[in-house]
C-alpha cells in the first residue's frame, strides 16, 4: 500500500527561514508549497488541497489572521501559527479565530519539526475517528457507508448495515433485543419484530465471523440479548 505524503502550505515571507524550514520539511519527507504573500496564498490554495498549513501573521499585503479566517470558511485544516510577536492578545486571537498552534520567532527547527508533527498526528487521529471505525478484522468507512473485512469490500444491507455500528459503537456491551429493535426502523418506520432480528444477526454472522456456525464476535448472551466482543 503506497503512503500518501502529506503536504504541507508555507506562507512566510523571510526567504531565510523559508529554505531551512523548506529543507527541514522534505528532509522528513513531506511535499511543500510556498507562498510569500497573502494574495499568493489564496491563489494556491484554491488549486491544492493540504494536511497543515504553516502561517506566518505579518504578510507584506496582509495579515495572517485574515488568511486564516479565509481558511476556515472552507476547511478544518490544522494551522500553526509563525510569528514574532509574542504578545499574550496575539496569542489568544491566533486561536480563537481557528489555529491549532502557536510558534514565536525565533526558535530551533527540531521544536518546529515536533510540532509539525505532532499535530498532524492529531489531525489524522481525529479524521479516523470520525470517518471509520475498527474492530477486529472489520473496517467501516463512515462517508462512502462501506464495510470492510480483510480488506475485502463486504454487500451489506441498510438493516445490517445499521445493526453493525449499533454493534460496533457498544463493542463488549451486552445489548439487549429491545435495546436493538428500538434502533431499527426500516424507511417506512415499521417497526422490526423479534423474528425478523434473529434474521438480522443470522445473516450479519455469515458475513462477519470465519465461522458463522461458531461466532466469535458477535455472540449471544443466554436470556440477555448479544454482544459484539471486540479481540484485544
Amino acid at each position: 500500500m503506497v503512503t500518501k505524503v502529506k503536504q504541507i502550505f508555507l506562507v512566510e515571507d523571510d526567504l531565510s527561514l523559508i529554505n531551512g524550514l523548506s529543507f527541514t520539511l522534505k528532509k522528513q519527507g513531506y511535499g511543500i508549497d510556498v507562498a510569500r504573500t497573502s494574495i499568493e496564498a489564496q491563489q494556491l490554495w484554491e488549486k491544492k488541497n493540504y494536511d497543515l498549513v504553516v502561517l506566518d501573521v505579518s504578510l507584506p499585503d496582509g495579515s495572517g489572521f485574515d488568511l486564516c479566517q479565509k481558511i476556515r470558511q472552507t476547511s478544518k485544516v490544522p494551522i500553526i501559527f509563525l510569528t514574532a510577536a509574542d504578545e499574550e492578545t496575539d496569542i489568544i486571537m491566533g486561536l480563537d479565530i481557528g489555529g491549532d498552534d502557536y510558534i514565536t520567532k525565533p526558535f530551533k527547527l527540531s521544536i518546529f519539526l515536533s510540532r509539525v508533527n505532532a499535530l498532524l498526528r492529531r489531525s489524522e487521529n481525529f479524521q479516523k475517528e470520525n470517518t471509520e471505525i475498527t474492530s477486529n478484522n472489520i473496517r467501516v468507512d463512515l462517508l462512502k457507508r462501506e464495510v470492510y473485512k480483510n480488506g475485502l469490500l463486504l454487500g451489506l444491507t441498510a438493516g445490517e448495515y445499521k445493526l453493525l455500528l449499533l454493534f460496533l459503537k457498544n463493542p463488549n456491551i451486552v445489548l439487549s433485543s429491545e435495546q436493538i429493535l428500538s434502533q431499527l426502523w426500516d424507511r417506512d418506520e415499521n417497526y422490526i419484530d423479534s423474528s425478523t432480528l434473529t434474521v438480522y444477526i443470522r445473516r450479519l454472522r455469515t458475513k462477519m465471523e470465519d465461522d458463522p456456525a461458531n461466532p466469535q464476535k458477535i455472540v449471544t448472551v443466554r436470556r440477555m440479548g448479544y454482544k459484539w466482543v471486540e479481540s484485544k
